[in-house]
């Protein structure tokens, strides 16, 4: 069965990067409003304690706002043309699970198929860049043919 159309699964993946981009900026910001303190008022310290805590907590979700504009800026940037061989923007059926070369992704559905974003970074990526259909890729103990390329 042929992959979905690029354009969709770069749509969807961008989809699934503004969620999560969203959800990111809406926990920062919580985090972040409970961490102000009336300036007008006295505080306990614990009332303190807490607002320190949960600025320490707005902060941790700043990297993966970050995370999230980074990878929607690679997807708006990648060349997702046709490809013979394994690379960035490729999509790849690799022992009958179906990935897209670009950034990585939780499974999503797109024209009746299952994908999966894959980053360049990862160790699979890594160990397969370059193959062509037909070509083999051992990966935790597991030997996967490379079924197909677009």
């Amino acid at each position: 069965m042929p992959h979905a159309d690029k354009t969709l699964l770069r749509d969807r993946m961008m989809a699934l990067e503004a969620e999560a981009l969203d959800a990111a900026r809406e926990h920062y910001e919580a985090y972040l409003h409970e961490a102000m303190l009336d300036r007008r008022e006295s505080h306990d310290k614990d009332e303190i304690a807490m607002a320190r805590m949960s600025q320490d907590l707005a902060h941790g979700f700043d990297h993966p706002i970050h995370d999230h504009e980074a990878k929607i800026d690679v997807l708006e940037n990648l060349e997702f043309g046709p490809k013979s061989e394994v690379g960035p923007g490729a999509v790849v059926t690799l022992s009958g699970k179906h990935f897209v070369v670009a950034v990585a992704t939780r499974r999503f559905d797109c024209e009746g198929q299952t994908y999966m974003g894959l980053s360049q970074d990862s160790p699979i990526y890594r160990k397969m860049e370059g193959f062509v259909v037909g070509d083999t890729v051992e990966h935790n103990g597991h030997v996967m043919e490379i079924e197909e390329i677009s």
